[in-house]
């Protein structure tokens, strides 16, 4: 299979094809022009249509080129050929794209359409497959996982035309097709069979995945898998038999099977970028990636009995005519018996802790800043601590001193370091809010 591993903010430009060698120069990648030429088409189509954007096109070294923005995943372009995009943080780990596509992978798990996701499995299998082949074989477990459990069957209605009497006659269906055949009888009756719609939805993802993958374990893996669905028919609505999904008792080892199947059905993707091909490409905003991912582990973090609550949008910037306007949202909110205590966000930049210079302003946004401002004087009444939150790396490894707002009442700032591989908040000793959490 053809393809290429790139991290985020890299460019990719249309290969000369007289050269024979695909280059890398300072995150400047060469792929096929007819991949390229599709990635243009998929900027202009998502320019036109007002969409979010995932890629956008710019100039490198005299030459036209797209890059990919602050999303991370895989691109299936047609013909088979895949972009696998890591967090930017990956150039800077020393186990390169095996350690960040691992550190992808934990990270997905965090957020609630991927908590399906079994890390273990997936830590194993990152090692020797490209991302594309770590989610297929993700879903072919979770099938197995059903397949050893058993499938199960269920009433369903029929009608048929048979031979004898079964159920309940069908009187203007029997009339129309048996007016003279006296030994048919048109009927309507209760089925117990294994062609459910839950059952349907996994042959039909089975199916696809063995046309998308290729990796030679996983192809395998899904035939062997096709054999226990052959008398099941595919699904012909895949939106209408999602809907008609029912996990009652009996039917719970269905459910990271069924998540799977959503998303490679093309029912649920978080982004999908296909064009007009019919190869899915699931990509993922870094900012909602380190969002979840922070929380989750965070909380962990939180002495007890303090809680951590995400997305809080009890506030508005403005009222106007007796309407609330612009919601404000904090990505987390520290409370202490129902008591807002402390505003946290988080922004997936890397920031740079020698540059304390009035120029670089250690690559912070004043834009960030007046944000949380606004933040604090809802949710802590104009008095408190207020965070923002980094991933750590080596170049921000420490927090930075406190900002202070001249003319902010009692709020005060923190720029404040995440460790992706710990999973921890470094938190500063002089800190009023040092003690609420594990150091």
């Amino acid at each position: 299979m053809e393809g290429i591993t790139i991290y985020e903010f890299d460019a990719l430009a249309a290969e000369n094809p007289e050269d024979t060698k695909v280059s890398v120069v300072d995150g400047l990648h060469s792929i096929p022009p007819n991949v390229y030429g599709w990635l243009e088409d998929e900027c202009r189509r998502a320019a036109d249509e007002g969409g979010s954007t995932w890629l956008r096109l710019a100039q490198r070294r005299g030459q036209r080129v797209v890059q990919v923005k602050s999303f991370v995943g895989v691109i299936n372009a047609p013909g088979g050929y895949q972009i696998e995009v890591l967090p930017k943080v990956g150039k800077m780990l020393d186990g390169g794209a095996v350690e960040a596509r691992q550190l992808l992978i934990e990270m997905l798990g965090c957020l609630r359409e991927f908590r399906h996701i079994k890390t273990d499995s997936a830590r194993i299998s990152a090692t020797r497959m490209p991302l594309w082949e770590v989610f297929i074989a993700e879903f072919l477990g979770s099938v197995e996982r059903v397949v050893k459990r058993g499938l199960r069957s269920n009433y369903s209605s029929r009608q048929a035309n048979l031979f004898a009497l079964r159920g309940r006659l069908v009187v203007a269906s029997h009339l129309r097709q048996n007016l003279f055949r006296a030994d048919r009888f048109f009927t309507e009756h209760d089925e117990f069979s294994i062609d459910r719609p839950e059952n349907r939805l996994l042959h039909s993802a089975l199916r696809r995945v063995l046309a998308l993958s290729r990796s030679q374990v996983n192809q395998q893996f899904a035939r062997e898998l096709g054999f226990v669905f052959a008398d099941i028919p595919l699904s012909a609505q895949p939106r209408i038999d999602f809907q008609r999904v029912r996990l009652d008792r009996g039917m719970g080892h269905y459910a990271d099977a069924l998540a799977w199947s959503r998303i490679i059905l093309e029912e649920q993707s978080p982004l999908t970028g296909k064009g007009k091909h019919r190869a899915p490409s699931l990509l993922f905003p870094m900012e909602a990636v380190f969002e979840a991912f922070v929380a989750r582990n965070l909380s962990r973090q939180l002495a007890r009995p303090l809680q951590l609550k995400t997305q809080a949008s009890d506030h508005h910037l403005v009222h106007h005519l007796e309407q609330n306007w612009f919601r404000m949202k904090p990505d987390l909110l520290v409370r202490d018996t129902g008591k807002n205590k402390l505003v946290l966000d988080t922004k997936w930049k890397l920031l740079d802790g020698l540059k304390s210079n009035g120029t670089d302003k250690y690559g912070l946004s004043q834009e960030d800043f007046y944000q949380l401002q606004a933040y604090g004087r809802s949710y802590l009444d104009g008095r408190g601590d207020l965070v923002l939150i980094f991933p750590k790396t080596d170049s921000f490894a420490r927090p930075l001193p406190v900002f202070k707002f001249p003319d902010g009442g009692d709020l005060q700032l923190w720029v404040l370091p995440f460790c992706l591989k710990s999973r921890r908040l470094s938190v500063p000793d002089d800190a009023s809010f040092v003690d609420d959490f594990s150091l």
